[in-house]
């Protein structure tokens, strides 16, 4: 079973992307997602999170923006919550590849937005970037409600620049020309791993 790594940097289409490769029948692990599971109503990571972080906890779920101001510019404090929520996140990933694995899965993508900034491309047998023009990157974040350019600069400041994402990737999936040339070259993309593997 391949395992490809998909990432890229906000505005880029990452999500649409990987919603074209679920499409085509792929089983997508998205990390964000897990995690939300995690801090929701019942989700694994609560009560270990407000023991570690007392009042973050509402309703029975973790309020993200005060766990949020809990750890925000607080190495520390960012280091306890990953060393709290990575090994919740493993286990959940490794429930996902044997759910694949018994599918007959030939190809499982890991969606991983900070996946060269954590150093998953080494748990992955190929990168896939997904990228778009800085301009459109831009208009498409901006567009966002409550984006801020200020916000925006931010986020980019902790992500590595597209240009060496691209640089380091397998292959790159350009979001840049509409919908339906994004489509194809996930199509292609299948093609040729499923061809190579087979070779």
């Amino acid at each position: 079973m391949l395992i490809l790594g998909l990432t890229g940097s906000i505005g880029m289409g990452k999500s649409t992307t990987s919603a074209m490769f679920q499409a085509e029948g792929v089983p997508v692990y998205d990390s964000d997602a897990a995690v939300h599971a995690l801090y929701a109503f019942g989700g694994g990571a609560v009560g270990p999170v407000e023991a570690a972080f007392p009042g973050v906890v509402m309703n029975g779920a973790i309020d993200r923006a005060k766990l949020s101001a809990a750890v925000v510019g607080n190495s520390e404090a960012l280091a306890k919550l990953e060393a709290i929520v990575h090994p919740l996140v493993g286990a959940h990933r490794i429930g996902f590849f044997e759910d694949a694995e018994a599918k007959g899965a030939d190809i499982v993508v890991l969606d991983i937005p900070l996946l060269y900034e954590t150093g998953g491309e080494k748990k992955v047998d190929k990168v896939v970037v997904v990228s778009a023009p800085a301009d459109v990157q831009r208009a498409r974040v901006l567009a966002r409600p409550e984006m801020t350019s200020e916000k925006f600069e931010a986020i980019l400041a902790r992500q590595l620049p597209d240009a060496e994402k691209r640089a380091r990737a397998d292959f790159v999936i350009d979001t840049g020309q509409g919908l339906d040339h994004a489509r194809q070259q996930v199509r292609d993309l299948l093609t040729l791993l499923r061809t190579s593997s087979a070779a």
